[in-house]
């Protein structure tokens, strides 16, 4: 039944749609009502959201992007995938080929309804952008085209779990792997397709299993993780794609990748942003990025001449230095825009690192340098920003000091990157197991050290990220490391600077052994910075952007600010980063939901091999007369050999015990 839930949108509540197995999926559509909305027309384009984050756990007249396409002539569909949220079916793991095929369904089935005009569009961001890439691998006829945010082309490289073939900490022990565990035992907060809720919650209690245990399970890259992975397959998306990405986002590589390797008519934007939608996101500057969405569709689904594809395919925000504050609401620097990619007069630099700890033009007489794993580096390189909206980087001169750092001469004339950085790196460690980082950095007239980008790779990772093997103590290899894509303007009088560590926590589990690593550098082993330089002005003109009716406040200023501590026992020498988010949202006059992530990790510096992680994640529906409590813990406990792993979850009504499962498994590590 159609409901009014605006003067310019009406609304349809769990219109289920029937797979082929007859499953049916729970989906949310937000109709076009006024005159001005509606254009004349009966049908609409249809604009879909596929995920698994529970539409029901949001009020309707909240969900500003949906309402705000409903309000511009499109039917917007929220559809919660196979087991999640109001929709039947078990869920074991994220972006699974049957969930792939599920979403070509779900296009073919809109594009059908009386309501739509046969054009079908997927958006979303963070998974909803995975899934848009993913179901557009599959060619459903009605796609008309993709519009993916804050997403990755490659689950092993480029996503929460690993990172240059070392395991990722903080991120899915406390948050998006925890969370996930809880959301998924949780009922419905609506009635339900058909008045089911009951027998589709105890489907999902009885049948959905944690992805986090097999993400462990999977710990060099393979067939499991390629499927998904559109990067190898991004000839068969055969649609229209508008990519939007974020510099400070978890996902800054995929974009201008993705964007080379297709076929298709594209278009990439890419702001200073992390993990939140551009015209909320902090740090901005902010842009309204739903009127450039719309100009996108009007184009593609209704053929009206909006200009956009006759602007520059290729929109990035250049940043530059400012004082590194972590709760900053800007950055600076100015948009950018390039007629294609590889943008036009790109060219390379060669830095090399040298005697005196120097970045030079030449490669100077044999050296070497030596430094000590010190486990606990990375507290002031911010937190990976693959859901959580805080956490940018400080200044970086208190993890430098316990690393190897080369530095250039003051810059006589300001310098342009866009692109990907890369470092030659020669070295030796002592140690069978070894990550090895590099961060570049932009190092103010003042020694205030600010974060550009940051690269890693595990040492026993250097010839395949598949087949990995432990590196001989003492005997030299060569590395290659990627550092993340990035576009920044180096002023005159500042200089440029190569951190080099073996350590990102707590973003990365810490590699269990205790070493010493030497970098050589000179004619023999010209180890190098190698800079993607740009000149001084895009190949077109950037376009202007409408600024963002949103004006948030910073994240230190909310009623319950976010938490990110870390702390150091004087006495023991152990260290533990707390971070932790509490959220609330109502639904409607009579639900509210309440959600706590929260995680610990504990690290002896003197016994890398032993560190640790807890998380906690509460979910709570209150309703009239009920109170549903979620509470998921993973606890994750290393050795030298494995990784132990204990998760419990448990689910209370009215604070009587309802459900409980326990899990736990001792995992080997391979090589990390």
């Amino acid at each position: 039944m159609a409901i009014r839930i605006s003067d310019d949108v009406m609304f349809l509540k769990n219109v289920l749609i029937p797979m082929g197995d007859r499953t049916r999926l729970a989906a949310d559509v937000y109709l076009p009502a006024s005159d001005a909305a509606r254009r004349g027309r009966d049908r609409f384009p249809a604009v879909v959201d596929y995920i698994p984050y529970r539409k029901d756990d949001f009020d309707p007249l909240k969900n500003t992007d949906y309402n705000y396409l409903a309000r511009h002539g499109y039917a917007a569909v929220r559809v919660d995938i196979r087991g999640t949220g109001a929709s039947e079916g078990v869920s074991t793991d994220e972006y699974t080929l049957q969930e792939q095929r599920d979403g070509a369904a779900v296009v073919e089935w809109l594009a059908q309804q009386p309501w739509c005009d046969g054009h079908v569009n997927l958006m979303g961001a963070s998974y909803g952008g995975f899934t848009a890439l993913q179901v557009a691998a599959h060619n459903p006829p009605h796609l008309t085209s993709i519009i993916p945010c804050y997403f990755t082309d490659d689950r092993y490289t480029d996503d929460c779990h690993y990172r240059g073939g070392l395991l990722r900490l903080y991120y899915d022990v406390g948050f998006y792997g925890n969370s996930m565990i809880v959301r998924n035992v949780m009922p419905a907060t609506g009635d339900g397709p058909g008045g089911g809720r009951a027998k589709i919650w105890e489907e999902h209690l009885q049948g959905n299993e944690p992805y986090l245990l097999e993400w462990l399970r999977h710990q060099t890259d393979g067939p499991y993780w390629r499927d998904g992975s559109v990067r190898d397959v991004a000839d068969r998306i055969r649609c229209p794609v508008f990519m939007i990405g974020g510099w400070r986002d978890g996902y800054p590589n995929p974009p201008l990748r993705l964007f080379q390797a297709l076929e298709v008519p594209r278009k990439v934007l890419i702001g200073p942003w992390d993990h939140t939608m551009p015209d909320a996101a902090i740090p901005g500057p902010r842009i309204d990025y739903l009127h450039e969405v719309v100009r996108w569709l009007d184009y593609w689904c209704q053929g009206l001449d909006t200009g956009i594809m006759a602007e520059p395919a290729v929109v990035v925000y250049m940043q530059q230095y400012q004082p590194p504050t972590p709760d900053r609401m800007l950055t600076a620097g100015h948009w950018r825009a390039e007629k294609d990619w590889p943008p036009a007069g790109a060219s390379e630099k060669q830095l090399y690192l040298a005697g005196e700890h120097a970045l030079a033009d030449a490669p100077g007489s044999a050296g070497l340098d030596v430094y000590a794993y010190h486990p606990e580096v990375g507290v002031m390189g911010g937190l990976w920003s693959g859901g959580i909206r805080f956490g940018l980087p400080g200044d970086q001169r208190l993890d430098e000091a316990l690393g190897l750092v080369y530095t250039t001469s003051p810059l006589e004339q300001e310098l342009y990157i866009l692109g990907w950085p890369k470092v030659m790196l020669h070295v030796a460690s002592t140690a069978a197991v070894m990550g090895f980082a590099v961060n570049l950095c932009d190092v103010a007239p003042d020694g205030t050290s600010h974060l550009v980008s940051k690269g890693m790779l595990n040492g026993t990772r250097r010839d395949s990220l598949t087949a990995p093997e432990p590196l001989t103590p003492g005997a030299p290899i060569a590395l290659e490391i990627q550092i993340d894509c990035c576009a920044w303007r180096f002023l005159a009088g500042h200089r440029i600077r190569l951190a080099v560590s073996s350590a990102d926590w707590p973003n990365v589990w810490p590699t269990p052994e205790l070493g010493m690593n030497t970098v050589y550098h000179g004619q023999d082993h010209a180890s190098c910075l190698i800079l993607p330089l740009v000149p001084a002005q895009g190949s077109r003109p950037a376009p202007s952007f409408r600024a963002s009716p949103v004006a948030p406040s910073p994240h230190s200023a909310a009623l319950q600010p976010p938490t990110w501590r870390v702390s150091c026992d004087m006495l023991t020498g152990h260290v533990m980063a707390t971070i932790g988010t509490v959220r609330e949202q109502r639904v409607d006059p009579a639900t509210l939901i309440q959600r706590e992530n929260s995680v610990i990790c504990q690290l002896d510096p003197r016994d890398p091999a032993h560190a640790s992680a807890h998380g906690r994640s509460i979910h709570r529906v209150r309703r009239a007369g009920s109170l549903i409590d979620g509470f998921s813990d993973v606890l994750i406990q290393a050795s030298p050999t494995h990784f132990h792993v204990t998760i419990d979850v448990e689910v209370r009504v009215n604070d009587t015990a309802h459900f409980s499962r326990h899990w736990t498994e001792s995992i080997p590590r391979c090589l990390l």
